[in-house]
């Protein structure tokens, strides 16, 4: 990867992460305001140590690792930059089982927000789509025996990721789901729960979270230490919106579906690279810049109108 390719990347990798973590965010910031000033600075400092270094660090080494266990830990790291016919050829052939998982978990992600989350409306269709919630599991059913029916033509490991990647989603959705009731429990003043007890719950909301940015990372860039670099800075800035006034992030009303679409578009990305398909590496910062300049701009004359 030249220098432009690789600033390109980062770049792309940090927006994706703010766009698809806003969320999060505001949950973290409602929940920060109920606590004492001592325990908010631990979890702004410490608190994004962890989420780094831990979750956006750790676990794509571990995925890449996991996918491609010839490597070793530290050819897992530094795989994309070695020149190694080996390591090249051990990558190449692991990565369609790493792609189709990944981009199955975030084509599921997109139609659940599409089909079954409240949102404001902000393309032609979206509602109609919401009115029909009842069919979101027929469609993602569907949506996995193509998939998989394709992908047995081409290797049946590659069917057993596209499986793999819609377990996976079903089971981080059953975390946020429980997530959700426990932050009304915890925005509750009468509420007797210690701040120990808020910063995990803080901590294992942003581990489910940080789940999208880094399987749609791999859309970016397979490269552990650019996704590391790309998702940190993310994770800073989304940590100084935390800190910061939240509200004004709320009035950007469309900033959610601009990442649900940038979502829907890398993981059709990752599945159609799982099928050796040629898409160009700047194509995935590109849409996600299009896409979320879009919908940003939308919600600027939004606010004007308000």
């Amino acid at each position: 990867m030249n220098i432009f390719s690789i600033m390109l990347t980062v770049v792309g990798l940090s927006l994706f992460e703010i766009i698809s973590s806003i969320d999060n965010a505001i949950i973290n910031a409602e929940v920060l305001s109920t606590m004492k000033p001592k325990s908010r600075r631990w979890f702004l400092v410490w608190g994004l140590l962890l989420a780094v270094f831990i979750m956006r660090g750790l676990l794509p080494w571990a995925i890449v690792w996991a996918t491609t266990p010839s490597l070793g830990p530290l050819g897992a790291l530094l795989a994309t930059f070695s020149n190694d016919p080996k390591v090249i050829e051990a990558v190449e052939s692991s990565s369609p089982v790493l792609l189709i998982a990944g981009g199955t978990f975030l084509i599921f992600l997109f139609f659940h927000w599409l089909f079954m989350e409240d949102k404001n409306f902000g393309l032609i269709g979206e509602s109609f789509f919401r009115r029909q919630s009842v069919w979101f599991y027929a469609a993602v059913s569907l949506i996995l025996a193509g998939i998989v029916w394709f992908a047995l033509k081409t290797h049946p490991i590659m069917a057993f990721g596209a499986v793999l990647g819609s377990t996976a989603f079903f089971i981080v959705h059953g975390f946020r789901q429980n997530a959700e009731l426990e932050e009304r429990k915890l925005l509750d003043k009468s509420s007797k729960r210690s701040d120990i007890s808020k910063i995990l719950y803080l901590e294992v909301i942003d581990a489910t979270f940080s789940i999208d940015g880094v399987l749609g990372a791999f859309a970016f860039t397979l490269s552990v230490p650019l996704i590391l670099l790309g998702n940190g800075l993310g994770a800073l800035v989304l940590r100084q919106l935390t800190v910061g006034n939240i509200d004004k992030i709320k009035k950007y009303r469309y900033i959610k579906n601009g990442a649900m679409y940038s979502i829907l578009f890398l993981g059709v990305i990752m599945v159609m690279n799982s099928f050796q398909f040629q898409i160009p590496e700047w194509l995935s910062p590109l849409i996600t810049f299009g896409v979320v300049g879009y919908f940003f701009w939308r919600s600027i004359i939004e606010a004007k109108r308000v």
